[in-house]
C-alpha cells in the first residue's frame, strides 16, 4: 500500500519531514534522530531531494534507510524544472528499487523563462501529468500554499494554479507552513468550492529556536503574524533558545489540536531534523486523546 492509499484509510495521523545531510560525517547523528522519531510510527516521513545542494544520492540512500531499516513509508520529493524524461525515469526507477512508491511533485529554483532551456517541464503540473502517465502505480503529491505562493499574485490565481495540479493526477496535497489555521481552513474551503476533494495535509513548523525561524522565513518566503513573532522575540530576550523552544512548542501543540479538532484529515511536522520537540510533541498530543 502507498502513502497516497494510506491516508485515504487513515482517520488521525502525524507525518514527518526530514532532509538528507549534506555531509557524510553526519550520517550517524541524523541516523539516530531518524530512529527515534520513526520508533514513534508516523504515517509516512517525506524527504527533501537534497539538502543545500547535496547529491540527489544523499536523498535516494536516505529514502532507502529509513524505508528498509525503519520500515516507515517514503514521500520522495522530485524537483522537475529543467530536468529530462529520462532524469525523471531513472529518479522514480531508483525509488521502486529501494521500495518507495510515492513522490511530491514539486517545480522547483530553475528559471522557468530560461530560453536556453530544453525541458519539458516548467511547473509541479508538467511533472504530476508525466508520472501519471507513465507511472500509473506511483502516489503522487503536490504542494500547497495556503497564504499563496510567492509567484501568485494574488490567492485566488494561486488556487487556479493549484486546481490544475491536482486535475492532472495528484492524489493529495500537503502544505508550506502557515501559522494562522485560518489560511488552511480557508484554503480547503476554496479547493472544495473549486470541485476538489484530495485531502489536504497541513504543515507544521515547531519553532525551535529564533535563527532557525528567521533562516526558514527567509527560505520559503511564509508569512508570521506579528503577535506571534513579537512573541517569539521576547521569549528570547527573557531566556534565550531555551525559552523560545517552550514557547514554540506550546503554540505548536494548540496549532496541531486546533487543525485536528476542525478536521485536518492529519498534520505533516516539518522536523528541522531534530527529535526532542517531536518525541514531545506526539507524546503530549495522545495524551490529550489524539492520534489514538
Amino acid at each position: 500500500m502507498n502513502v497516497a492509499s494510506s491516508i485515504k484509510e487513515s482517520k488521525q495521523f502525524f507525518s514527518f519531514e526530514f532532509f538528507p545531510p549534506k555531509e557524510k560525517k553526519a550520517w550517524d547523528n541524523f541516523t539516530e534522530k531518524a530512529e527515534r522519531l520513526a520508533d514513534l510510527k508516523p504515517l509516512f516521513a517525506s524527504v527533501t531531494y537534497g539538502a543545500g545542494g547535496s547529491s540527489h544520492d544523499n536523498s535516494l540512500d536516505v529514502c532507502g534507510v529509513i524505508k528498509k531499516e525503519m520500515g516507515v513509508d517514503i514521500l520522495a520529493h522530485l524537483t522537475c524544472v529543467g530536468a529530462s524524461e529520462t532524469s525523471i525515469d531513472d529518479f522514480v526507477g531508483r525509488l521502486n528499487d529501494a521500495g518507495v512508491s510515492d513522490i511530491l511533485a514539486l517545480g522547483g529554483d530553475g528559471r522557468k523563462d530560461d530560453v536556453n532551456n530544453e525541458s519539458r517541464f516548467f511547473h509541479a503540473a508538467d511533472l504530476v501529468e508525466y508520472v501519471d502517465d507513465k507511472f500509473s502505480d506511483v502516489g503522487i503529491a503536490v504542494a500547497g500554499y495556503p497564504g499563496g505562493h510567492p509567484d501568485s499574485s494574488t490567492i485566488a490565481q494561486d488556487i487556479r494554479y493549484h486546481c490544475d495540479k491536482l486535475s492532472r493526477g495528484s492524489d493529495f496535497t500537503i502544505t508550506q507552513l502557515f501559522f494562522d489555521n485560518r489560511q488552511y481552513f480557508d484554503y480547503v474551503s476554496r479547493l472544495e468550492i473549486s470541485g476538489f476533494e484530495q485531502p489536504v495535509i497541513p504543515g507544521v513548523l515547531p519553532i525551535q529556536s529564533l535563527g532557525s525561524l528567521r533562516r526558514i522565513m527567509g527560505l520559503c518566503g511564509a508569512s508570521i503574524p506579528g503577535d506571534l513573532y513579537c512573541g517569539v522575540e521576547k521569549a528570547f530576550e527573557a531566556g534565550g533558545d531555551e525559552a523560545v523552544m517552550e514557547f514554540g512548542f506550546n503554540f505548536a501543540q494548540q496549532q496541531i489540536a486546533g487543525l485536528l479538532d476542525g478536521g485536518a484529515p492529519g498534520v505533516h511536522i516539518y522536523t528541522l531534523n531534530r527529535a526532542s520537540m517531536c518525541e514531545r510533541l506526539i507524546g503530549s498530543l495522545k495524551s490529550d486523546g489524539y492520534f489514538i
